[in-house]
């Protein structure tokens, strides 16, 4: 939530969907979900190096769209862990029309 201009709400039984501009960046899902328990958007020229990562894998129904997915969110450094939520917030708000951008002081 420290992100700029990102929101919050809950869907999909219990998933917390974090999105800026509308548009969703990462997935916080509770344990025994369906889909892994943590995913985000990656740059599309990251995506096939990091979902095939140590702990990474592609996310379950947005692979397509470049995301990947971590089952064991406590792998990584927390300051590993908050520069790819950054990046994927920065990635998303950088394909916000810029009209919507400037509203949300991207």
């Amino acid at each position: 939530m420290a992100l700029k201009a990102t929101t919050h709400v809950v869907q999909w039984e219990g998933v917390s969907v974090y999105k800026v501009g509308g548009k969703m960046f990462c997935l916080m899902a509770p344990d025994g979900h369906s889909v892994a328990r943590l995913s985000f958007k990656c740059p599309p020229e990251h995506y096939a190096v990091l979902s095939q990562a140590p702990g990474f894998r592609p996310a379950p129904y947005l692979a397509r769209a470049t995301w990947v997915a971590l089952d064991d969110p406590g792998a990584l450094a927390p300051a590993e862990l908050k520069a790819y939520i950054a990046r994927a917030h920065a990635t998303i708000a950088a394909a916000l029309p810029r009209r919507l951008r400037t509203e949300l002081g991207l």
